[in-house]
């Protein structure tokens, strides 16, 4: 059985086979979890066992997921904020919060992501490599230098988040996330003191996943580059922009693979090598978490197990709210 996982506003999500549950740290110390059935996009439409088609399409279910459980952590850090803030002022806490955005919602958020994601990291060293060298006849140079640029940007972004207090407590529950998985895979207890004996860095981390797009993209690009300049003798920046955005979800899909791959031999030599430059990455993306973190993570990895009753951690507590409120942010 595969599990997987994302940190998420105070908590952690857990993904196993039919059900996703989220656990989050609420401001009185308590944990509140939200888990539910869920099956796949892929798992719908029967292509879960064809290869780089899964991993295309597994890419945006889990970024649709990803988007929907960071919500549900947001509503409840805003509810307990609102909640504290009206207790103080003696008046009630306002009905209505935490309540679910819409799919219309969801996928709004989801195509404005994927659109400013694009934009930085794929348009964006098309972009500068045209201007600023003169490689865009050569396909192997362009997309070599394109991809410094590239994973430049990467480094850039995630040294710059990482200095931010709320980033770091991100970066823990990812890494208390890692650890809880690791226990799970490796048949440990899952309590808290046999998952903090393991390593935080997770072959499987969707840090790595990012780095090896990048590396797959240049190879992946180079050879689109090549077969376009020998049907049209030249390539402009709009006719690179216009072959490679189409053949992005097919790099997510070599990518896909490849870390599956490379995770099931990263006891090897050369697959320790493989999976190397990802790990290193995670040094950046994953912080060790306190025991209170990784308690969170093994709430939300029994939950989705079924190993622990989710109605056990209620959303909200029954003298901070309202029936109506419980029923909304339920």
């Amino acid at each position: 059985m595969q599990i997987g996982g994302q940190a998420v506003i105070e908590g952690v999500m857990m993904r196993a086979p039919g059900s996703v549950a989220t656990a989050v740290r609420r401001q009185d110390g308590s944990i509140a979890v939200r888990r539910e059935s869920y099956v796949s996009f892929g798992e719908k439409i029967k292509i879960s066992k064809i290869p780089i088609l899964r991993g295309a399409v597994g890419l945006i279910d889990m970024m649709y997921l990803g988007i929907r459980t960071l919500n549900f952590s947001a509503e409840v850090a805003l509810y307990d904020t609102e909640a504290a803030a009206a207790k103080k002022n003696g008046t009630p806490a306002k009905a209505g919060q935490g309540k679910k955005q819409s799919k219309v919602a969801l996928a709004l958020t989801l195509v404005i992501a994927l659109t400013v994601g694009i934009a930085i990291f794929f348009v964006t060293p098309l972009v500068l490599t045209t201007l600023l060298f003169d490689v865009e006849r050569t396909a192997v140079a362009f997309n070599v230098t394109a991809g410094a640029i590239r994973i430049g940007i990467l480094l850039a972004y995630l040294l710059a988040i990482s200095s931010m207090r709320d980033v770091k407590r991100l970066f823990q529950y990812h890494g208390a996330e890692h650890k809880s998985v690791f226990a799970f895979e490796l048949n440990d207890s899952l309590v808290v003191p046999s998952a903090k004996r393991y390593s935080r860095f997770h072959p499987r981390c969707g840090t790595s996943f990012l780095l090896v797009v990048m590396f797959v993209a240049i190879l992946s690009f180079a050879l689109l580059d090549a077969l376009t300049i020998s049907i049209f003798g030249e390539l402009t920046l709009g006719i690179r922009i216009l072959t490679h955005l189409p053949f992005i979800p097919i790099v997510g899909g070599i990518a896909y693979e490849f870390i599956k791959f490379s995770a099931k031999h990263s006891s090897s030599w050369w697959g320790k090598l493989i999976v190397a430059p990802g790990l290193w990455l995670q040094k950046i993306t994953t912080k060790e978490p306190d025991e209170s973190q990784l308690e969170v993570a093994l709430v939300a990895l029994q939950c989705a197990l079924g190993l622990d009753d989710a109605a056990k951690y209620p959303l909200v507590l029954p003298e901070q709210t309202t029936v109506a409120e419980a029923s909304a942010l339920g």
